[in-house]
């Protein structure tokens, strides 16, 4: 056991070991007191020591050290030449997480650092102690200004304006002067703005010495999250002014670093200073003011309402494009709370639709056309009262849609699900009744003060000393008196009374107390040695007065407040105490200890505890209780673990309420488990009995247990799974047995199936209804075969896989088999009983002629490559097949390839030659069918001939070519005209679609122009002609004719109509020349029946050049074309046929695809 030190000091005491030592931190001093130190116990030592500092004169020096030591080392302060006693210059602060010290001193030894304080000196005043060396942790050097607003404990003279008036209105918009007037009781609005000028004018000439400019001033708020918060903008002249903040008059101290982590603090981030205020309590309402040196610059009011949530937000769920709702009530009328959306605040817009009810105790916010982007957490905050709740937006999965929008929904999601508007009224009737019940009161007592009296009894001593009044005689056995029960040591809280308590034998026997040896009168306020005597008995006891365990009420608000974490996180809990000797600590859960272990670690230190519980599960949620007891009392603090996770399965089994043809309904109870957080609504899948899937059927709120499905089928069985969900996630299910809604009733018997046709791998059949479908529809059917000569039924379908026709293709036979069917019925009970069977059939096929199948009647092939036509049909016997080409057998080298209902003639490298009608004959005993197929084989067109340019008419050229060599050959070779000139270097097209060999085209003098003419057919264009060079240097030259020449001439048709033979459903392009003076009006006729109006037709005159356009060609449009030209000196015209043939066909390589080129 080692010797405890009743007094320390700076030096050795006498008896001390006085041994130095080195510390691991350099320029620590070590001097320990004893030779030997018991195990687990340790000298005080510095892991962190004070640094020097340099720092502006009236800046804030902070100091900071963590010094360790068992027992906890006391830790003292000095300055080398001056005292650090003052409070108010000099704070000493001690946090919980960094024991700050600079001189340490325990029973074990002492631990010393020195650090140096530079001061530079500015143009406020100068100290000749530049230099102070210090032993300090935390230390706040401040030189207090002092603020013109008059603090809380100051009382207003009678009839003077409070100064806070004028600071409010300096910093205030001027919407908002007549409110701060009437709450001052200020009339005379006149007088307030002339004084309220002439302050402003004095106000700005005092900011001018310290900032350039002040702007964005916004006014303190609650930001969420229990910080309240304003800012502004200061351009100071010098960075190194003194900024300082007051509330009510009275300067408060403010941290500039994050790690502080105090009440209030101000940040600059370039010009801009934002001070918050953490931890919100209604004493932080009052008016803040920052100052800039001794000139204030900008005040605000901080006004707490008395409000509180009696209806929260809800969680709502709402799908895409629908409106979301989130409602809530107040205890008190609030004009305006603010709405917060994903930690961004919320005003009325096209997105929001924020609303308040007249009694200002409802509020509301609307998200409209809600979209996968608004989900999120979203909060109302009234005063430094929030609360908040998810919006979840489902997605449109709809098919249909095929990636399109959806249309906006009419519906709104969400909401309370109570009645507001009772609850509001409610409300404000208790409001009413509670005001009218204080006037009352307050006229009570202003009628009682002058009848009101009062004095109070002194108070004075019973009768009754306690001492006893007997006559002192014994009543023991033996005649002496004795102690039954003697004094014991009592421990005793000071400011409360306290009782001594001993028995003699003899209750008639007087005594005497006394204190300390002296005789006292039972004063139990002091402390000290208490004896008792009665004749020759005596006894003592020891009286000892001290405080019993207390909190700091602003620790102990923090600490009640419930510690939420998720499973799987680290919950901690602190509390921070007076430091006490002979202090127990002890940490409680739902009234059970904890100990240091496992997951669980408790730190005990001399003024604060810890509890730390790693991996928190649900299971450690409840109720979390630090006592802190010694021999004077107890004290406890109480809060609470909630350990956020999903909820267990609701509690069955569950009861079927109902179970009828159209509805069954379910009831269940809630779970044992709710995750930590309430449950907010149930989840309801179902599954039908056979399949495989379950489908959401909706949801419940959280405070109901029943769901009443009405989409349900009679006779069907379903399976259910009910979620229970909180804002955790979703959580296990709790399944149902296999309900069945309704009783069975089977159908009735369908009518014998019918035999439509049969061949030698099908059989068709159809069938009628029952009579009687048992009072549900009817689902489908189940079919069954019968081969002859056995009694086995097989059945083609199962019922779970009915047969939805009343018609069926039977294709599970064997060829000359003879087969015999019945058909059953099925409904939501089941399948009924079987029809009669069949007559029975046998599976061949019939005699059939042939027939082809959508055969192609036109193809076009590219010479050179091999064409294959196709040809399915339907004959029975199997056909004999021959193919013709212009009613002659088709050559040898020609392949045919027959298989079972198609045939396919192939022509191994096709050429011109190849091009006519083909004909394919099928004939067997039931007849004869043939078909003609029109093959054009052709290939890409020759190039025109040489290409000549003419100028009759100035600006005007005529090109001129020679026609391809395939034109004989193919009458659907036409031209096609590009050109380019010298502004613009890029062939550009000019002219299609010419079945002539001239074109007309404008030109321009003084640049060059250069044309190709290309040929083309259904495969491709040619090689282009190209024309000589045009322009600049052509020796052409347009030469004026005489004044007694006319170009006035009658109509003429320089290029006729040629005859077209298009396919149906091919486009057809008729073009001729007309030339005329004037210009002749140009009429096109089909029959004699002009057809200039009708939009079928699409015709254009171009120079002349005169085109009509058809899309697709129809037997309709077959006939006589006729083009008439008129002008007033004559009439010319021409005429041509269109003969349309059958429908086209075009291939490509071995499939019809339309039209394409082989």
């Amino acid at each position: 056991m080692w010797k405890k030190k009743s007094k320390l000091s700076d030096q050795t005491a006498v008896g001390q070991a006085g041994i130095k030592k080195k510390s691991k931190v350099p320029g620590v001093m070590i001097t320990q007191f004893v030779e030997d130190i018991p195990e687990g116990k340790s000298h005080p030592d510095f892991t962190r020591k004070p640094i020097a500092l340099t720092i502006q004169e009236g800046k804030l020096a902070i100091f900071k050290a963590i010094v360790i030591g068992d027992p906890a080392p006391t830790v003292t302060w000095s300055r080398n030449n001056g005292d650090v006693s003052d409070p108010k210059k000099y704070q000493t602060k001690f946090d919980p997480r960094i024991l700050s010290d600079s001189f340490s001193v325990n029973e074990f030894g002492k631990a010393s650092v020195t650090v140096v304080l530079n001061i530079d000196t500015l143009n406020f005043f100068k100290s000749n102690d530049s230099k102070i060396p210090f032993t300090s942790t935390v230390l706040n050097f401040l030189s207090f200004p002092h603020s013109k607003v008059r603090p809380k404990t100051e009382q207003k003279k009678e009839g003077e304006i409070d100064p806070k008036f004028w600071e409010i209105l300096l910093s205030a918009d001027k919407k908002d002067y007549e409110r701060i007037c009437a709450e001052y009781g200020v009339t005379d609005f006149r007088w307030m703005l002339k004084k309220l000028n002439e302050m402003k004018k004095e106000r700005e000439e005092e900011q001018a010495q310290f900032v350039k400019s002040i702007s964005n001033l916004k006014h303190i708020e609650v930001k969420g999250e229990g910080i309240a918060s304003f800012e502004v903008d200061l351009d100071l002249i010098d960075p190194c002014s003194k900024v300082f903040v007051y509330k009510d008059g009275e300067m408060i101290e403010c941290s500039r670093e994050m790690e502080m982590e105090i009440k209030h603090s101000l940040k600059q981030v370039g010009k801009k200073f934002v001070f918050s205020i953490r931890d919100l309590l209604p004493d932080d309402a009052g008016l803040y003011q920052i100052d800039v040196e001794d000139v204030n610059m900008f005040s605000t009011e901080f006004k707490i309402p008395q409000v509180d949530f009696l209806v929260k937000i809800q969680e709502v769920k709402a799908m895409e494009r629908e409106d979301a709702v989130f409602e809530c009530v107040l205890s008190n009328p609030f004009s305006k709370i603010m709405w917060v959306g994903k930690n961004v605040p919320l005003e009325n817009g096209e997105k929001y639709e924020i609303s308040v009810s007249e009694d200002k105790l409802v509020h509301r916010l609307v998200v409209k056309d809600c979209m996968q982007v608004d989900k999120g957490i979203y909060a109302a905050v009234a005063g430094i009262k929030s609360c908040n709740a998810w919006l979840l937006v489902e997605a449109d999965n709809d098919p249909n849609l095929h990636g399109k929008k959806k249309s906006r929904k009419a519906t709104q999601a969400g909401g309370s699900g109570l009645d507001l508007g009772k609850i509001a009224a409610d409300q404000q009737a208790k409001l009413e009744k509670e005001r009218a019940e204080r006037i009352e009161a307050a006229k009570t007592a202003t009628a009682d003060t002058d009848t009101a009296g009062g004095g109070a009894g002194d108070g004075g001593a019973s009768s009754n000393s306690g001492y006893g009044s007997g006559s002192g005689s014994s009543a023991g056995s033996d005649g002496k008196v004795h102690l039954t029960s003697g004094l014991s040591d009592v421990y005793a809280v000071r400011g409360k009374p306290v009782e001594l308590v001993c028995k003699l034998n003899n209750s008639k026997v007087d005594g005497d107390w006394s204190k300390d040896g002296e005789k006292v009168n039972c004063k139990d306020s002091d402390s000290g040695q208490y004896e008792f005597a009665a004749g020759d008995c005596k006894t003592s006891g020891m009286l000892t007065v001290g405080d019993a365990p207390e909190f700091d009420a602003d620790e102990l608000h923090k600490f009640s407040k419930p510690v939420v974490v998720k499973t799987g996180q680290n919950a901690s809990f602190k509390m921070v105490f007076p430091p006490q000797d002979s202090l127990q600590i002890k940490w409680f859960k739902d009234g059970s200890e904890l100990m240091d272990g496992g997951g669980v670690k408790v730190v005990k230190e001399a003024n604060y505890s810890r509890l730390q519980i790693k991996d928190c599960l649900e299971s450690d949620a409840g109720e979390i209780k630090i006592q802190l007891k010694n021999t004077f009392g107890t004290v406890e603090a109480l809060s609470r673990l909630i350990v956020l996770g999903k909820p267990g399965a609701p509690k069955g089994p569950v009861e079927v309420l109902e179970s009828t043809a159209s509805v069954i309904e379910l009831q269940w109870k809630p779970p044992s488990d709710d995750g930590g957080s309430a449950v907010t609504n149930y989840i309801i899948e179902r599954q039908q009995a056979g399949q495989s899937l379950w489908k959401k059927m909706g949801d419940v709120s959280g405070d109901r247990v029943t769901f009443r499905d009405r989409n349900v089928s009679h006779g069907k069985r379903y399976t259910y799974r009910i979620y229970a969900e909180n804002n955790e996630g979703i959580g296990k299910p709790l399944e149902t047995d296999s309900i069945m809604a309704g009783t069975l009733i089977y159908p009735g018997q369908p009518a014998a199936p019918k035999v439509v046709s049969a061949f030698k791998n099908c059989i068709n059949l159809e069938w009628s209804p029952p009579e009687k479908d048992g009072g549900t529809k009817i689902l489908g059917y189940q079919l069954e075969k019968r081969k002859k000569d056995t009694n086995q039924w097989v059945a083609l379908n199962s019922v779970n896989e009915p047969i939805e026709a009343l018609k069926y293709a039977v294709k599970e036979v064997s060829e000359g088999s003879e087969y015999e069917f019945r058909v059953s019925a099925i409904n939501a009970s089941g399948a009924g009983e079987p029809s009669q069977p069949s007559s029975m059939v046998c599976a061949k096929n019939p005699n059939l002629k042939p027939h082809f199948k959508d055969p192609q009647d036109f193809m076009v092939v590219r010479a050179g490559n091999s064409a294959r036509i196709k040809i399915d049909y339907e004959a029975s016997p199997p056909p004999e097949i021959q193919w013709l080409k212009d009613n002659e057998p088709v050559s040898s080298w020609f392949n045919i390839v027959n298989i079972e209902g198609s045939s396919m003639l192939i022509i191994p490298s096709s050429q011109r030659s190849d091009s006519g009608i083909y004909t394919i004959v099928a004939k067997n005993s039931s007849g004869k069918t043939s078909f003609d197929i029109e093959v054009r084989v052709t290939d890409e067109p020759k190039r025109p001939g040489p290409v000549a340019l003419e100028q009759v008419v100035h600006g005007r050229v005529i090109i001129t070519w020679a026609p391809s060599p395939d034109e004989e050959l193919d009458d659907r070779v036409h031209y096609m005209i590009a050109a380019h000139d010298s502004s613009c270097r890029v062939w550009r097209p000019i002219a299609d679609r010419l079945f002539c060999t001239t074109y007309t085209t404008n030109v321009q003098s003084g640049q060059e122009y250069h044309f190709k003419v290309y040929a083309k057919n259904d495969v491709g264009l040619s090689e282009p002609s190209e024309s000589p060079t045009w322009g600049v240097n052509n020796t052409s030259t347009f030469t004026s004719l005489p004044a007694m020449i006319t170009f006035e001439r009658p109509p003429s048709i320089l290029v006729p109509l040629k005859v077209h033979t298009p396919p149906k459903g091919y486009q057809c392009f008729m073009t001729c020349a007309v030339r005329g003076c004037p210009t002749p009006y140009v009429s096109w006729y089909l029959d004699n029946i002009c057809i200039n109006s009708n939009k079928h037709y699409y015709i254009t005159n171009a120079h002349g050049v005169c085109s009509m356009y058809i899309l697709r060609v129809q037997p309709d449009d077959g006939g006589e074309y006729k083009v008439v030209a008129v002008n007033s000196f004559g009439k010319a015209e021409c005429s041509t046929k269109l003969k349309v043939k059958g429908k086209k066909t075009f291939s490509f390589g071995n499939t019809l695809c339309g039209w394409s080129i082989v």
